[in-house]
């Protein structure tokens, strides 16, 4: 057995500030379809540094907080929302990410079906921006790209990369989309993810053989056209 007997004595004496200490931040990377685009939940800073900017929902951790109470803490306070699957997706830690001091943070990615991005938007405390191009630059509904503060830019980009990297084997492209959905509504999310148009028939042939779609028995309402099948 390990003894410890010493340690109370030394931490007695252990000056805790002959280190630097960081500071310590959570951003939300808050993703979903709208509008038939993939999406993210911004805030506009209202203070300096970059007051004006976009920003992912964010702040930093309380010292007697864990990061996923800080996440969970965030997403109510910052997003409206009391809950969702997040998971860490990376620390971003450069020097010279933040003007104010040497600041990493960890970033939260959690997948929102479109309901929930609406509603959250429609709360007033976030804005939905539509992920545009290869360096997933967000854009207003209007089509105006908006300024993000501090390296947000950076971090929606390796997200949206994240889900590139996944959607063809995993069930991310599910938690996009409601309970029950169309191909068609299927092919969007993959198409909005990829950021390319997919061939129908292939898409629809591989999603089947693949044997993880369950038929419904069931159709879309409300169709100006025949309706389809709801998986």
């Amino acid at each position: 057995m390990t003894d410890i007997s010493g340690d109370a004595a030394f931490l007695k004496e252990y000056d805790p500030t002959a280190y630097d200490r960081p500071s310590i931040t959570v951003d939300l990377v808050l993703l979903g379809m709208h509008r038939g685009r993939l999406s993210a939940l911004l805030v506009r800073r209202d203070q300096a540094p970059q007051a004006g900017y976009w920003a992912l929902p964010g702040g930093f951790v309380a010292m007697d907080e864990s990061l996923d109470a800080a996440a969970a803490r965030l997403l109510h306070d910052k997003a409206g929302l009391d809950e969702a699957h997040l998971e860490q997706l990376y620390t971003f830690g450069a020097v010279d990410r933040d003007p104010r001091m040497r600041v990493i943070t960890i970033a939260y990615l959690a997948l929102l079906r479109e309901d929930r991005m609406a509603a959250a938007a429609g709360g007033g405390r976030v804005t939905v921006a539509a992920l545009e191009g290869e360096a997933a630059e967000a854009v207003s509904e209007d089509g105006k790209p908006l300024p993000l503060a501090f390296d947000h830019q950076h971090i929606l980009a390796l997200a949206r990369d994240r889900l590139r990297g996944k959607i063809d084997y995993s069930d991310i492209a599910f938690a996009l989309l409601p309970d029950r959905f169309t191909l068609r509504a299927l092919q969007d999310v993959h198409e909005a993810v990829l950021g390319t148009t997919l061939n129908k028939p292939a898409f629809r042939r591989r999603m089947l053989d693949r044997g993880r779609l369950v038929a419904t028995g069931m159709r879309e309402e409300d169709a100006s056209h025949r309706p389809a099948e709801l998986f």
